[in-house]
């Protein structure tokens, strides 16, 4: 019988994703969130889709009732500048994660996948551009990042904890900055490539090839392109694997490299401005990728430039119907 699996965060860009591929492969999918479902970012019609506050233990009871695995991507999340202006907001997303773990124990669920964030890794080791890519044993001594990453590692040792007391199966991924089509471009939520072919797009189509840059623009990255994302996550869910492990590529580039390719999609040249008071985050990040190849003879293999190519094409579309909607709702 094909295995019932839930989803919770289905309607965000990353669930979204993984709601398909579940349906696809022939899993039986509850796919859960609280926003109303004109607000999802997809919504998958083989999938069972109910709006629920996750954040409460009655909605978590309800959700992991019958199912067989759990997948836990629930949060309030987004990029660099949403989580540093909203760290109370991403700190209760604890609730969900606490009342998933102990809805999932009493209700025996097989297996149970948590997505952690490159966001626990601790500041001191995250100081300078070119630095060393970030092994899973250095999230600790722990300093992660302020409200975001302190509830990621928290809700990590919850996982780790519930498998030691309750043997819970649990398997912990940490997603390092998950790009592609559909995901958000606009409106405070959206990382840093999708913010990118957003003003470079807007650049192309105004005419005016100047975009803004937060930061200096040598702070340095690694993106993981959506599909990776979603593999990565079906195959660390299934393997043996009982650590938090990296999720993310290990291209590396700046914020300048990245906003070169972009404008070199679009064929243009762009000037910047670059912004030094705005939330840039850590100085570098980077993904070391050693455990995941060992264990599991994989890693994200989606190159930056073909991820961008097809994240920029879906980006431009939005902008233009957007700014087609703008001009014909003046007339």
């Amino acid at each position: 019988m094909a295995k019932t699996v839930l989803v919770a965060g289905g309607g965000g860009f990353i669930g979204g994703a993984l709601v398909d591929s579940l349906t696809r492969d022939g899993a039986k999918v509850r796919s859960v969130d609280c926003k109303p479902i004109d607000e999802w970012y997809r919504v998958d019609q083989d999938a069972e889709n109910l709006v629920l506050d996750l954040r409460l233990l009655e909605s978590c009871r309800a959700a992991v009732d019958g199912v067989d695995e759990v997948y836990n991507l629930a949060c309030d999340m987004g990029g660099m500048g949403f989580i540093e202006n909203n760290r109370a907001l991403c700190m209760l997303s604890v609730l969900i994660n606490t009342h998933l773990l102990e809805s999932s124990r009493h209700a025996q669920v097989g297996r149970y996948f948590y997505a952690s964030s490159a966001c626990v890794y601790a500041a001191d080791k995250q100081l300078v551009p070119d630095l060393a890519p970030l092994k899973e044993a250095d999230a600790y001594p722990a300093m992660p990042e302020d409200g975001y990453g302190w509830e990621k590692l928290f809700s990590e040792r919850m996982c780790r904890h519930f498998s030691e007391d309750f043997n819970l199966v649990t398997r912990t991924a940490r997603y390092h900055n998950v790009y592609g089509p559909l995901g958000t471009w606009t409106g405070g939520r959206e990382k840093a490539p999708s913010a990118i072919c957003r003003k470079v797009a807007e650049a192309v189509i105004s005419g005016d090839h100047v975009i803004d840059v937060w930061g200096d623009g040598q702070q340095t990255r690694s993106f993981t392109y959506i599909d990776d994302c979603v593999l990565g996550t079906k195959t660390i869910m299934a393997s043996d694997v009982e650590v938090p492990i990296n999720l993310g590529s290990s291209e590396m580039v700046t914020i300048n490299e990245l906003i070169d390719i972009v404008a070199s999609i679009a064929g243009i040249e762009v000037r910047r401005t670059y912004d030094l008071d705005a939330p840039k985050g850590v100085r570098g990040r980077n993904s070391d990728n050693t455990l995941i190849l060992e264990r599991l003879g994989w890693e994200p293999s989606t190159m930056l430039r073909d991820g961008l190519t097809a994240t920029y094409a879906w980006v431009y579309d939005q902008v233009a119907a957007s700014q087609r909607g703008a001009t014909a709702s003046t007339v």
